[in-house]
């Protein structure tokens, strides 16, 4: 086949947040020719909706602050299931990081006494997030982009090309990593949103930095890029995905109107001031401190306001919990009838600090809320409730490298990596989180190439089989499904099926004689042989032009007769009669040597049925293009008017003609019984194709009534019956015109994604039978030591196989690692006893 594009890098980088630039700008540094390659235009990460702050223990504002204490917060927050040396690496570089900013143009807010300012946020001991007010990640990634451009600049000068050694590919998605014989990364097969022409970027290591999955939820923060792309990836590639049962509900965004909810309202509110009350005016909060944090968090409304300014001396208000807890008890204040009119609690920053000061350090928020929800955040409470945010599971990777387990040449940073914020997340440890280990993929990555002694080479098999996936929404239009059956070798079994283009037209070719895989409802399962899947219509074109590989293709399935083939007649001498099928109103026979006789609507439909007995149709249902020809092999101009052939035994089938014409010249044939063998009445005929955006919306209520912040047993179990079910019909998506612009098809290859991801997060929360951190069981509710150093691994069973099996993921423990002597000192041993195992208490 042809790809539009193909070039050579050392390092791919897919994403181009935070993680995925500060990954290239590292590989590039260190002598990698680096691509970038990012689902949407460069600067529109998700990464700006990171408003409060970068956490880096600095200690600018409290100087007890340092990263031992950090490292402890953040175990803490994770309830001790993160990955330590994760934690312990990210601890103690953030601050190298923020400084690092810093140097290269990023312009935070200061202290009185010029020093970069840190805010206070939920469950960090300490001030510890240098911001931008509320807008720090739109800092973050304008300061990465700024050095991206410096260095293509530095380029330039060298050898007269800006993107020679660093570049750009925007508005592209990857569907496919692709990898050698010997199962090493060798690079990506992607697709240009705007054209649909194909790429593929060859490249021994591929950082993997796409972010979350919180478009498989619908209440959401996430922006619509955020589809478990880089998850899918890695799983489809052999890479387990760790602990994926932690889904982060951010406790605060937005309610009302409806056409907003889900947007995050910052931590920053409550960081500097902001009080969550219910209904009657109470705060609840105080009412919903664990057990393990009463020691930390006050007791009084009197001695949480006293803290903001005399930290020292009382303890923290429990608005600033935990984003899980806070959640829950936002979600059990709704529950018992004290939520706001449309569902929320009230988040009130308007009592706290005069309007000025608001407009200052929440200057997002401010004009988010009074130009989508028309409130006044200096007069009046905001509603807020929990949103979809974060994912704390991801690809499982080795903690200073960020290579990806079992498969050599990948590396992962991020959100998409898993096990660095173990079972929750704290507030700012995602931008720090990518800083650090975004330079940490990136450097071993380039170190991994620099290491090569040759190349791995890509496969060309895989190439053209990402490119017949990405086309398969294509041919899925009514009847097309039939299509699948046009090629029956001489074994009689069924063959690679001829994959149609956008308008419906048969692509070239009726499949390779010989026995091939059953389709499972009508989908078209393969490329038959002879198919440039380039062919496919990139602007509108009717139908694609046969191969000469196609056509003798078709002509190699053509004569059955004495061969068995399922649909054809045997005659005396062996030849196949093809007379067995009348596509207008003629009459069917009954046995095997009778013809039927067409009429005139027979002879005029028989232009767009394909010969049986010259492409090898079971049944004849092959779709016609723009003419009304069906492109499948050179042989189908010797079709019979209105005739196709059945065979021996054959009975008739109700539902009427199959085939489907959207060319202007067509003639659909008139209604009458389709005939085929006996042998073949079970398989169900094809149906009207699923709407990509119906399925989406299917999935997204699914997981968001049965998988969302509570939990049970029976509801998850629903949960993957309907995935299951989904996963079927999303074969079966189907999308019109053709590749240019065309959001159908981009949500319709979404949907592979949406779905694995979400079958492993259902899967493993039905499997963690505790409560912690982002996973809630109601039939679970406490958490359990013996569950703290149980990791859950998912992997795909087969990786190279079809997406629609049941059990397709399969769901290992793992023990972790434990902590090392040195750290666990830095914990009180009562405060050690609430989370770990009894075995790794006296070891």
């Amino acid at each position: 086949m042809s790809v539009v594009d193909r070039q050579e890098w050392d390092v791919v980088v897919i994403g181009a947040g935070g993680a995925g630039l500060r990954a290239a700008i590292e590989a590039r540094e260190r002598g990698a020719r680096t691509a970038v390659i990012c689902k949407s235009l460069f600067g529109k990460a998700h990464t700006v909706m990171a408003e409060g702050g970068i956490a880096a223990a600095m200690g600018n504002v409290n100087s007890g602050d340092d990263w031992q204490v950090h490292f402890r917060d953040t175990m803490r927050g994770g309830k001790f299931l993160n990955q330590w040396r994760m934690a312990e690496l990210h601890a103690r570089e953030a601050p190298d990081r923020v400084w690092e900013l810093e140097t290269w143009g990023a312009l935070f807010d200061r202290t009185k006494d010029g020093r970069i300012s840190q805010r206070n946020f939920g469950g960090h001991e300490y001030p510890r997030l240098a911001h931008v007010g509320d807008r720090t990640g739109l800092e973050l990634i304008r300061t990465l982009q700024q050095r991206v451009v410096g260095l293509q600049q530095e380029d330039h000068k060298e050898t007269g090309d800006y993107e020679s050694h660093l570049k750009i590919f925007q508005e592209r998605t990857v569907t496919r990593l692709l990898k050698s014989p010997d199962g090493r990364v060798s690079g990506v097969f992607a697709y240009d949103r705007e054209t649909g022409r194909f790429l593929v970027l060859e490249a021994p290591a591929v950082v993997i930095a796409t972010g979350g999955i919180g478009k498989s939820f619908k209440v959401t923060s996430n922006s619509w890029e955020y589809t478990g792309d880089g998850h899918a990836l890695a799983l489809l590639a052999g890479a387990p995905l760790l602990n994926m049962e932690f889904v982060q509900f951010h406790p605060t965004g937005m309610v009302w109107p409806p056409s907003v909810k889900g947007i995050l309202v910052t931590e920053s509110v409550r960081g500097d001031g902001g009080v969550l009350r219910n209904s009657e005016g109470k705060r609840f909060m105080f009412d919903y401190i664990p057990d393990v944090f009463k020691e930390k968090y006050a007791e009084s409304e009197a001695e949480g306001d006293r803290w903001y300014e005399d930290p020292d001396n009382n303890r923290r208000p429990p608005e600033l919990l935990p984003r899980d807890e806070v959640a829950r008890a936002i979600n059990s204040e709704v529950k018992a009838g004290r939520g706001s009119p449309h569902g929320g609690v009230f988040l009130d920053v308007s009592t706290r600090m005069p309007a000025e000061v608001i407009r200052r350090r929440l200057p997002s928020m401010y004009h988010q809320f009074k130009e989508l929800a028309d409130v006044d955040i200096t007069a009046e409470a905001m509603e807020v409730g929990p949103t979809c945010h974060y994912v704390m599971g991801g690809i499982a990777v080795d903690s200073d490298t960020a290579a990806a387990r079992g498969v050599p040449g990948l590396f992962a940073a991020g959100e998409v990596a898993g096990g660095m914020h173990g079972s929750n997340r704290l507030g700012g440890n995602s931008l720090s989180d990518l800083l650090v280990f975004g330079r940490r993929a990136g450097w071993h990555a380039a170190n991994y190439v620099d290491d090569l002694e040759v190349r791995p080479g890509v496969e060309e098999g895989a190439v053209d089989a990402a490119a017949a996936e990405a086309l398969r929404p294509f041919s899925a239009e009514e009847g097309a499904a039939g299509a699948v059956w046009a090629s029956v070798g001489a074994s009689g079994g069924l063959g690679a099926g001829a994959t149609l283009g956008a308008s419906g037209g048969a692509e070239a070719g009726a499949g390779a004689a010989g026995g091939g895989a059953e389709p499972e409802g009508g989908d078209a399962e393969a490329m038959p042989a002879g198919v440039d899947v380039e062919a496919a219509p990139e602007s509108g074109d009717a139908e694609a032009e046969p191969t000469e590989e196609g056509a003798a293709a078709g002509t190699a399935s053509a004569s059955a007769g004495a061969s068995g083939v399922s649909g054809a007649t045997p005659g005396a001498s062996g030849d196949a009669d093809t007379e067995a099928v009348a596509a207008g109103g003629g009459t069917v026979p009954e046995g095997g040597d009778a013809e039927a006789e067409p009429t005139e609507e027979g002879a005029a439909a028989g232009t767009t049925w394909a010969n049986a007995g010259a492409s090898g149709v079971s049944g004849a249902r092959a779709t016609p293009g723009a003419s009304g020809a069906a492109a499948a092999g050179a042989e189908v101009a010797q079709a019979r008017a209105g005739v196709a052939a059945a065979g021996d035994g054959a009975e008739p089938v109700g539902g009427g003609a199959e085939a489907v014409s959207e060319g202007p010249s067509a003639v659909s044939p008139s209604p009458q019984a389709v005939v085929r063998p006996a042998s073949e009445a079970h398989r169900p005929l094809p149906r009207t194709p699923e709407n990509p955006y119906t399925l989406h919306q299917e999935l997204q209520q699914a997981m968001n009534d049965l998988v969302g912040i509570i939990r049970r047993e029976g509801e998850m179990v629903q949960a993957l019956e309907k995935l299951a079910e989904l996963r079927v019909r999303a074969r079966r998506a189907g999308v019109e015109g053709h590749r240019q612009f065309n959001p159908g098809w981009h949500l319709a290859l979404d949907l592979r994604n949406m779905l694995l991801v979400s079958e492993c997060v259902a899967r493993a929360a039905l499997e963690r039978t505790e409560s912690r951190g982002g996973h809630t069981r109601e039939d679970h509710p406490t958490m359990e030591r013996s569950w703290r150093n149980v990791n859950l691994l998912c992997q795909l069973t087969d990786p190279e196989g079809e997406l629609t099996e049941r059990d397709q993921i399969t769901l290992t423990r793992e023990t972790t690692t434990p902590i090392r002597p040195d750290l666990l000192a830095l914990f009180d041993k009562e405060e050690l006893v609430k989370y770990l195992a009894e075995e790794e208490l006296y070891e």
